[in-house]
């Protein structure tokens, strides 16, 4: 039976150090890939799609929006599934937990502007955001 990882052929052990620009990492005997693209979508999601990437009650979900897209990705975030609004998506998990931390503070809704009919501070009467 194979060690489940080993450091250039050495079974590694809780607190081994391993480098995977110089080192060969393998885990129960498959190399460990170093270099991962990230990859980072703005998805605009439309009304009637859920946040997720299945669903066993057979609902449409954003997955079906992007199945052109080879990596695997996650929504950053949920939108409801009667809203509709730009949801990030990525294979970037240390991205995605800073962009949904609250100490981070990142604001996660846009408020329609009741007064001119826009989105957001610059928005004018015809929801341009230049105001024009």
């Amino acid at each position: 039976m194979q060690p489940a990882t080993c450091v250039n052929g050495e079974t590694a052990h809780l607190g081994d150090k391993a480098d995977p620009e110089r080192d060969r990492i393998t885990v129960r005997g498959r190399p460990l890939n170093a270099a991962q693209e990230y990859v980072y979508l703005m998805l605009h999601k439309p009304r009637g799609y859920i946040t997720t990437m299945s669903d066993e009650r057979d609902r449409k979900c954003v997955a079906e929006l992007i199945e052109d897209v080879e990596q695997r990705v996650y929504p950053v975030g949920r939108l409801d599934k009667d809203s509709e609004g730009l949801l990030l998506m990525t294979n970037d998990g240390a991205f995605a937990n800073a962009m949904m931390h609250p100490a981070r503070h990142v604001p996660q809704n846009i408020s329609r502007n009741r007064s001119s009919g826009g989105y957001g501070r610059n928005a004018g009467a015809d929801g341009d955001r230049h105001g024009h």
